[in-house]
């Protein structure tokens, strides 16, 4: 079980990535709301889900008409509000659907769709602009890790998000690591790495905001599955998980999130 310190909240993020139609959402939320009901989280523990975007109207329905206890999430969005981006959703019209999170700047939109760290910040821009929380992802690859370039590579991308914002926006922001250099490769990251990482991590956000980095929420986001979400949760500065094939099944996600708890 968690051993996070008394008012410390915790964040469990559901990355459906491009997966699930909404006819399949429904009945994912559905059924966490069930599990819910039989056994609540605990208070400080919050769990948000981020659908493709064809499923988000669904589940914001599905979610307000039955009062269920999850907030909405983003995977994406463009840093223009309005304007000729065919293909793109802004974070204007996300916020209009009562979005609470957003995942910005995340490995496979960085590797896949070229990224760059100016791009993650204008987004980073956008999604506060409209009063929502960014769930800003960072994350080293294999190359960049057996080169000895992990903290550099993390911290550089900590700093061309967030150098200059202050305490106060800072407050409204998650950081997520993804041990980019874990996933896919046949190699496995440790609840030690999990931990070193995400020490360094709350240590350049100290640097950047102060005593406001305490209370920042830091996730881990590699492969979390129920059988190792405790031993990571358990982590001083582990705060919560960016899920993502785990939180496809509702039972899996659920007992992912009570390691929370």
């Amino acid at each position: 079980m968690s051993t996070k310190g008394v008012g410390r909240k915790v964040l469990i993020s559901g990355n459906w990535k491009m997966n699930h139609t909404h006819y399949e959402a429904i009945e994912v939320v559905q059924k966490l709301a069930a599990l819910l009901r039989a056994t609540p989280l605990a208070d400080g523990t919050e769990i948000s889900l981020h659908p493709s975007f064809t499923s988000l109207r669904s589940v914001q329905t599905a979610v307000e008409s039955d009062s269920i206890p999850i907030a909405l999430g983003a995977q994406n969005c463009h840093f223009e509000d309005k304007g000729a981006y065919t293909g793109e959703v802004s974070a204007e019209l996300l916020s209009k659907l009562n979005v609470r999170y957003v995942i910005v700047g995340h490995s496979e939109r960085r590797a896949l769709f070229q990224e760059t760290d100016e791009i993650v910040r204008r987004k980073l821009d956008a999604v506060l602009a409209h009063a929502m929380c960014p769930i800003l992802c960072v994350g080293e690859t294999l190359e960049q890790r057996e080169a000895g370039l992990a903290e550099s590579t993390v911290t550089a991308q900590l700093n061309a998000a967030l150098v200059d914002r202050g305490p106060q926006a800072l407050e409204s922001i998650v950081v997520a690591y993804e041990p980019i250099w874990a996933i896919g490769t046949g190699k496995s990251a440790t609840s030690d790495d999990a931990q070193a990482m995400s020490a360094m991590i709350r240590g350049e956000l100290e640097v950047l905001g102060g005593s406001v980095s305490r209370s920042m929420v830091v996730q881990y986001g590699g492969s979390v599955n129920p059988g190792n979400c405790e031993e990571l949760i358990g982590c001083p500065d582990v705060d919560g998980f960016l899920v993502g094939g785990a939180s496809l099944d509702a039972d899996k996600f659920f007992q992912i999130a009570r390691a929370g708890c």
